[in-house]
């Protein structure tokens, strides 16, 4: 399975932002954002100008990071989100949000997606009984996860929820930590996406 395997501090300072790609580190005084708040490379200080391109390429490359993408799947989603009937911006969060890595991440047994990805890839998840461990498996309105009996008494993931507890989920999910059950209750809506990208921007770059 591709995957990025580069230092994951210099995407969130090249996208000038913090991506919270590492989970709780990006929360303390380690955060790379926070000691270089600017983009790698020797020519990381300068100020250019950017571009309308430069702006649309910005938004895509963000998305991919957020949520742990590459270039081919990415572009599969935006085919899959044109297909769907609605507004094509909005489809293709839906449908990055509704992978099974993220809502892992976002019902706390994740302290980043990275993490949360290994949880499925190493066979602690199951969805309605069966296991799963592809992480981009796509969740639907009804839908039970669940960490695996065998997993629970983990000491991962007692660390993970301790870590986790004050995280807020998203409505559209139905999180029993406790008992590390999800429940997948409706489809997300823009409004209870929280993630910090201007999808119109990608559409308007893959539109060209």
């Amino acid at each position: 399975m591709a995957r990025y395997r580069g230092a994951v501090c210099r995407l969130c300072r090249r996208e000038g932002e913090k991506l919270f790609l590492k989970g709780e580190r990006c929360y303390t005084g380690k955060c790379a954002m926070d000691r270089r708040p600017y983009a790698p490379g020797e020519n990381g200080k300068r100020r250019t100008k950017v571009s309308e391109y430069g702006l649309q390429l910005r938004q895509k490359q963000k998305a991919k990071r957020i949520y742990g993408v590459l270039e081919t799947q990415f572009r599969n989603y935006f085919a899959a989100a044109d297909k769907r009937k609605g507004i094509t911006g909005e489809n293709l969060l839906i449908i990055l949000e509704t992978r099974l890595d993220n809502v892992v991440y976002r019902a706390g047994l994740g302290r980043s997606r990275t993490e949360a990805r290994q949880v499925v890839r190493h066979n602690h998840i199951t969805v309605n009984g069966k296991k799963v461990n592809i992480p981009s498996y796509q969740v639907k309105v009804g839908d039970v996860i669940e960490v695996k009996e065998k997993s629970l008494s983990i000491q991962r993931f007692k660390d993970i929820v301790e870590t986790t507890s004050s995280r807020i989920v998203p409505e559209w999910i139905d999180a029993d930590i406790e008992n590390k059950t999800i429940k997948i209750v409706s489809v997300p809506t823009r409004e209870q996406i929280d993630t910090h990208v201007e999808e119109t921007l990608i559409v308007e770059l893959y539109s060209k």
